[in-house]
């Protein structure tokens, strides 16, 4: 990561360097509060490439399923099944809690609840 420089504290003019996210200007002085900016932008942008990455891959595993229901056994539609999904997602987290071993599963919620999001969208016609 590059250094940039960034206040020490808001109200005095003290720098520090320190590591930021690609994007940022080198040798640049940063307010704490515009750093905190940047580094939320950052991160968020991070953490939804995962998501979108997982739900990527598990397209080209599963095939749209998500979206188009094979309904061989289930006969919901997308949006109830999606909704089924993040029940038993939600239920995981209630009994297991968050810990490393289930972390994976806030992915998938997180997923499921994108999913859901699109599958609202494409019933309306959007």
């Amino acid at each position: 990561m590059k250094k940039v420089w960034r206040h020490h504290y808001e109200e005095d003019f003290s720098f520090e360097p320190c590591d930021v996210p690609d994007g940022l200007q080198p040798d640049t002085p940063y307010t704490v509060t515009e750093m905190k900016n940047l580094t939320f932008a950052a991160d968020l942008k991070k953490e939804a490439k995962k998501i979108v990455d997982l739900l990527t891959e598990k397209n080209k595993a599963y095939g749209n399923s998500a979206l188009n229901p094979a309904n061989i056994f289930s006969k919901l539609n997308a949006e109830e099944a999606l909704c089924s999904r993040i029940d038993d997602k939600l239920m995981r987290i209630k009994n297991k809690g968050i810990t490393d071993k289930t972390e994976d599963t806030v992915d998938d919620l997180i997923g499921y609840l994108f999913l859901l999001k699109m599958a609202i969208k494409e019933k309306k016609g959007g």
